[in-house]
């Protein structure tokens, strides 16, 4: 489990297909302190640490986690938003976070507002991917308050911070990212429907 604070920022250094898997070379500085077969976030997809040496570590995406995510976008040289699993005894500064990318949505609106940063992003409509004003959804992996909210879409504001020290500072419209909703408002969105049948 994550909380959507991210740790650091990583960078593609190589990609390698094979069948329809594709494995990825990520370098960054925590790299060095992962081991082989652990779970880390990587843009918000849970990923399991297949191989590391020296300042990298390599996760595989298979097609499953390609159809449902913006991973097959990744080039050599793509910025990669990183964080391990919360400790058991860490502290939740973000919100309940599976790795488990829902969709993907692409942005819509990127604005400037006198020293913070307003995006809004579009994804296909699902009763079970839903947002309220106020409430929580992930953007690659970063944890965040969704300030308006349609059946369709959805905006945040982006303070300093997280502007610069996540992949947000290379956002555009048009830029597709990876979003997971949050896991209780979907088990409510399961449980209304289970009722209406």
């Amino acid at each position: 489990m994550f909380t959507g604070i991210i740790e650091t920022i990583g960078k593609v250094d190589s990609i390698a297909r094979e069948g329809g898997n594709i494995h990825f070379d990520i370098r960054s500085e925590i790299s060095d302190e992962l081991k082989i077969d652990q779970s880390v976030s990587h843009d918000g997809v849970c990923l399991t640490v297949v191989h590391r040496e020296s300042g990298m570590h390599r996760v595989t995406a298979i097609k499953e986690t390609l159809n449902k995510t913006n991973l097959g976008t990744w080039k050599v040289g793509s910025s990669v938003n990183l964080e391990r699993c919360m400790p058991a005894t860490g502290r939740f500064d973000g919100h309940i976070v599976q790795g488990h990318v829902d969709i993907t949505g692409t942005c819509t609106k990127a604005e400037e507002d006198d020293g913070s940063w307003r995006f809004t992003f579009e994804h296909p409509r699902n009763e079970q991917f839903i947002t309220v004003p106020k409430g929580s959804i992930t953007i690659n992996g970063v944890s965040l308050t969704v300030v308006d909210s349609s059946a369709e879409s959805f905006s945040v504001a982006i303070i300093p911070y997280t502007y610069e020290h996540t992949g947000f500072h290379t956002f555009k419209v048009g830029t597709v990212v990876n979003l997971e909703f949050d896991v209780i408002g979907k088990y409510v969105a399961r449980m209304l429907q289970a009722r209406a049948v």
